[in-house]
């Protein structure tokens, strides 16, 4: 595999992921839409395969075999080797590939979290690790920085929760804490018969708190000799957030649509925190 298809899977996934990155210099953008590649393909074992648990099971095993494979030679699959030679260039520790899979594993294992730290455990898997993967190919100076990505991911997810209550819930899914749905007096059956009244939107602008509360973690560990460097993360977090407030702003009418932000909306936050922190970054 080519970066320019690495690319290609970037762009075609329609995320947000490509109108963050895609103003990184050429080396940067191209491992980094390397390490979204890899992520797509890993989650898509899990969510897009029509095989059953077991059968996934089997190939996410043998997806991490040659992860191995690439790690100590050469693997067969050209993205994991494509993905060996950008860890090795950018000294990105390994475990976070591992961590990573872990992660999508436990959507095979598990559907319900009953708190939030289990919940936490998820988060940081499936999203703080690709935060810390992307944090060395940006290159910091501090290393609290890289708090910056873990809290980041952890609140890019609790918004990706939000949003996806409906689409999670035909899945099986449901990542909403148990204690939080007991503490507003929710049931499954609520859920799935979309009741949308005054203790689902008190229950969901709690979970909107706490993410703000991990965004506003995030930017505390952004040394300030860094930010320059991570002006792409600026832009997803950015990105994120404003789904975060039209959320909020519609009264977290979740179940009947996906809130997004338009392209237009997210290349423009794109180019204004690019200018800010590349062609201005002493303003």
């Amino acid at each position: 595999m080519s970066a320019e298809t690495a690319t290609a899977i970037t762009k075609g996934s329609r995320s947000s992921f490509y109108y963050s990155f895609n103003l990184l210099p050429k080396e940067k953008r191209e491992a980094i839409y390397t390490v979204y590649a890899f992520c797509k393909q890993t989650d898509d074992i899990v969510d897009e395969h029509n095989g059953s648990t077991l059968e996934k099971e089997r190939l996410l095993s043998t997806w991490q075999q040659e992860l191995d494979k690439s790690l100590n030679g050469g693997s067969s699959n050209p993205l994991l080797n494509l993905l060996s030679q950008t860890a090795f260039k950018f000294k990105i520790p390994v475990e976070h590939f591992y961590d990573l899979i872990k992660g999508v594993e436990m959507d095979l294992k598990k559907n319900r979290y009953d708190t939030f730290d289990e919940l936490y455990t998820y988060c940081y898997r499936v999203a703080s690790t690709v935060g810390l993967m992307c944090a060395e190919i940006f290159t910091y100076t501090k290393e609290h920085t890289k708090n910056y990505a873990v809290n980041l991911g952890v609140a890019l997810q609790l918004t990706n929760i939000i949003r996806d209550v409906n689409s999670d819930l035909k899945r099986n899914r449901i990542y909403i804490p148990q204690e939080d749905l007991r503490m507003f007096n929710i049931s499954e059956e609520d859920l799935r018969n979309q009741v949308h009244d005054e203790r689902f939107v008190g229950m969901m602008q709690f979970q909107a708190e706490r993410a703000r509360r991990y965004y506003e973690k995030a930017n505390e560990h952004l040394a300030a000799e860094d930010e320059k460097h991570f002006f792409a993360a600026r832009i997803m977090e950015k990105i994120y957030f404003s789904v975060l407030r039209k959320i909020e702003q519609n009264n977290f009418k979740v179940f009947h649509r996906k809130i997004r932000i338009g392209r237009f909306r997210q290349l423009i936050i794109a180019l204004q925190i690019w200018i800010r922190h590349r062609i201005l970054p002493d303003r």
